[in-house]
């Protein structure tokens, strides 16, 4: 009796693990939305918090901080893609919803919502070791971002390569 208890308990923690939404945890990326959380981040800031329940003045607030002229370019970017949306923004943020569920549904209306990241930085006394560690993905971020065009590049190591050689230029 207590060995086919133990044997249902281990057949549905393994059922558990093997389940799509268990795969889908596993598989989301941590820097998914990152700019829009940011961004909303920024606008509660703004905020009193008698405020923030209301729609039209975090309308006005994401106004405020989209026209500051301090916004790095995937700020103003984020800022280009909620304007047209104020409205879609305000409702569920003034319903306090967490700013990461905001940004996945306003992904629905704009699905570049959530693909603006911000660029990956490598240090200038970076090794070799620490820049062979990123992904090919990243690698051709770096150079896009530095301006740089990797012609002959095929395999990682020229992606690596390039990335070092080009260490001295800023983003």
């Amino acid at each position: 009796m207590k060995l086919a208890v133990v044997v249902l308990s281990l057949a549905a923690a393994v059922l558990a693990l093997g389940s799509p939404a268990a795969a889908k945890a596993a598989k989301e990326d941590p820097k998914e939305c990152e700019v829009c959380v940011k961004v909303l981040e920024d606008v509660e800031a703004l905020l009193d918090s008698d405020e923030k329940s209301s729609k039209v003045s975090i309308e006005e607030a994401l106004g405020t901080h989209c026209a500051r002229k301090d916004l790095s370019a995937k700020e103003k970017k984020m800022c280009y893609n909620m304007e047209p949306i104020k409205k879609s923004v305000s409702h569920p943020f003034s319903l306090r919803m967490p700013k990461k569920k905001v940004c996945q549904r306003l992904k629905k209306d704009n699905p570049d919502i959530c693909e603006i990241k911000f660029p990956v930085k490598v240090a200038k006394e970076a090794k070799p070791e620490d820049v062979s560690k990123l992904r090919v993905k990243q690698l051709k971020q770096i150079l896009n971002d530095r301006g740089v065009e990797c012609k002959g590049c095929v395999e990682k190591a020229d992606f690596v390569k390039k990335v070092l050689d080009t260490q001295h230029l800023e983003f």
